[in-house]
């Protein structure tokens, strides 16, 4: 039996069912993508899975002893407690004395003898109750996360917040982990420790995100959320495009063959009376079931209609600086950074959450008066600002005053719109856009806020994550949008792929104020940085050679017969077993290899794991004895 099964799954809110006769198959290992549009109901099926949301019809069946823990895309932001504590509460009922036993022994160094004895009970506690295990899980999760123990939650940035809270549903090794929008508001480094953390998980792992990075790194199948219906996609993300595309050409095409054949017996109940004769009335139910099947066929979402408004240019020079420096609080952010950007620059500004992506923005912007320095801003500039806060929106106005501030009419590109029409443009129903921005999800935030900065004619383009919460599909638009832009762009994103795609040069922020500016975008970084270790290893590689070189010509070996020949036979061996070792990971790594009979799965694992160990040891024996012939009898 399967993990998890959905049979004939029915859910709908109001008259749109998000969950129409869906049937979904679970099973152990498995890492599934699920994707879909904003609004479709992926989260919602997400609290079907973990029990908080109930069907109207249809069935769901796990294994028995099924453990499913969940990541939720919002985190809290006023909880007082420690990261260990954080991290220890997913461990049930276990946390209270785990936690206790952990405050506990952080003053043991000025404890008195009372405070000595109680956590002397505590620890008999933890022995007689078997919690040992779960602090090692806690200490291991904490370490894969980067995450400080002593650290308060509501101290914290959205994106240590956020890993905290992965640390919570990871640490009881649940059969089944949940992770909605995981890669939000986390820098790169924290996704690189997260898709490390999944991929190292032994359970199944079911995640929405909109990250491609992510879901190649990641995804052993894709399944797709569309219109009530999920579709099986097995394999990377590009092959999900690709039959995605075919399947929706079909569905074109048999769609336009329903509608020619719905409009001919239209075209025959019009002919009059003669329609309606006995011998035709079998005609007639057939059109009315036509009828209603087409009533009831639901379109898909259209696409958001993105364009910038064009502007005059500005001067070749936008900012200048000249040994800029900022900080506040004995907090160097920026440090003598000296750089130029002109007309036509594609800037990527990557680093670790509280580097100073957003100072450093809001220096060029002038919003902050830098420590010391120069900077100088260019002329004629037009500045559109997309900040990752929405400060922009009001959550007490209309989505459309949002917008037009009142007006009816909104100017794009010199020419008058509705303000209903555009924004329909970006995926608001007429409906919709009487709202207050308050009931806005957050992909609609993102969207509202792309619509009003969109009405700003711009030469110069500042965004700040604008990918977090958009769905697939409008990512990718709006990466072609900025692709085409003329003006000059200034990008603070987490999206690896959305930065290659859109940047011709990265400032890289290191933390200690240090900027670091390189041609490319983040791959060509990446690149750069793999090719450095790689020079560096080959050097100090040459270097050990030569100085074992000369060590055992001037002092001769110390080996046996029987360890020199070993040593010969070492580095044949570790070639094979390399080799081997290649091979089974291009094999595990294969989107099909968790559907095969799980004791397959666990064998090849177990291989896998064992094989890892003996190149290791090999490894190490080759250092060994190497090192030993190296020296004097």
């Amino acid at each position: 039996m399967s993990l998890i099964q959905l049979q004939d799954a029915y859910l709908a809110f109001g008259h749109i069912p998000l969950l129409e006769q869906v049937n979904l198959s679970v099973e152990r290992r498995e890492r599934l993508c699920l994707v879909g549009r904003n609004g479709t109901g992926k989260s919602t099926l997400f609290r079907v899975l973990c029990g908080e949301e109930a069907l109207d019809s249809g069935h769901l069946r796990m294994q028995d002893g099924v453990q499913i823990a969940k990541l939720a895309q919002d985190v809290p932001i006023d909880d007082d407690r420690t990261l260990f504590e954080v991290v220890a509460g997913g461990l049930g009922s276990h946390a209270e004395l785990l936690t206790e036993w952990h405050q506990s022994s952080q003053t043991l160094a000025t404890a008195n003898d009372q405070q000595m004895a109680r956590f002397s009970r505590l620890q008999t506690r933890m022995e007689n109750e078997g919690v040992w295990d779960g602090s090692a899980r806690v200490d291991k999760t904490l370490s894969q996360l980067k995450l400080p123990p002593e650290a308060r939650l509501c101290d914290c940035s959205g994106g240590m917040r956020r890993r905290a809270m992965l640390g919570r549903a990871m640490v009881n090794e649940p059969d089944v982990l949940l992770l909605d929008e995981p890669t939000n508001h986390l820098d790169i480094e924290s996704i690189d420790a997260l898709e490390k953390a999944v991929r190292e998980y032994t359970g199944t792992v079911i995640f929405i995100t909109h990250d491609r990075a992510f879901i190649d790194a990641l995804a052993t199948r894709i399944i797709e959320l569309d219109r009530g219906q999920l579709a099986s996609f097995p394999g990377n993300y590009q092959s999900y495009l690709t039959r995605k595309a075919a399947m929706l050409e079909e569905e074109v095409a048999q769609q336009r063959r329903f509608d020619k054949e719905l409009a001919q017996e239209e075209v025959w109940i019009r002919q009059g009376i003669k329609a309606r004769r006995t011998r035709n009335e079998g005609r007639v139910r057939r059109l009315e079931a036509l009828r209603a099947e087409r009533a009831a066929r639901l379109e898909r979402q259209g696409s958001a209609r993105l364009s910038l408004g064009a502007t005059e240019r500005s001067g070749k020079l936008v900012v200048e600086t000249e040994n800029l420096s900022f900080g506040h609080d004995d907090q160097l952010l920026i440090k003598d950074l000296t750089t130029t950007i002109v007309r036509g620059d594609r800037v990527g500004i990557v680093g670790a959450n509280g580097s100073g992506k957003s100072t450093l923005i809001k220096l060029l912007l002038g919003d902050l008066v830098p420590t010391s320095g120069m900077i100088k801003r260019g002329t004629k500039l037009d500045i559109a600002y997309f900040d990752q806060e929405r400060m922009q929106l009001d959550p007490k106005v209309s989505v459309r005053d949002c917008v037009a501030d009142g007006a009816d009419h909104v100017t794009i590109n010199g020419q008058s719109r509705h303000v209903i029409s555009h924004l329909g443009d970006f995926l608001f129903p007429p409906a919709r856009v009487h709202s207050p921005v308050s009931t806005l999800s957050g992909g609609e935030r993102n969207r509202l806020l792309l619509a009003r900065l969109f009405t700003q004619p711009a030469n110069l383009l500042i965004m700040d994550e604008p990918t977090n919460d958009l769905d697939i599909e409008t990512l990718e638009l709006l990466e072609e949008l900025l692709s085409q832009y003329q003006g000059t762009l200034l990008l603070v994103s987490h999206d690896r792929r959305f930065l290659d795609a859109c940047v011709t040069s990265t400032l890289i922020l290191s933390g200690d104020g240090r900027i670091e500016e390189h041609v490319g975008g983040y791959s060509d970084w990446q690149h750069y940085l793999r090719q450095q270790v790689t020079e560096s290893d080959q050097a100090k590689t040459k270097s050990s050679r030569s100085g074992q070189s000369k060590r055992r010509s001037a002092q001769g070996s110390t080996l046996s017969f029987e360890e020199t020949h070993e040593l010969k036979k070492l580095p044949a061996q570790i070639e094979a077993l390399d080799q081997t070792l290649t091979a089974l990971t291009e094999k595990v790594a294969d989107p099909t290899f968790y559907q095969q009979d799980e004791a397959v799965v666990a064998k090849d694992l177990q291989q896998l794991a064992d094989l890892e160990k003996t190149l290791s040891e090999a490894y190490g024996r080759w250092e060994a004895l190497e090192q030993r012939q190296g020296k004097a009898g």
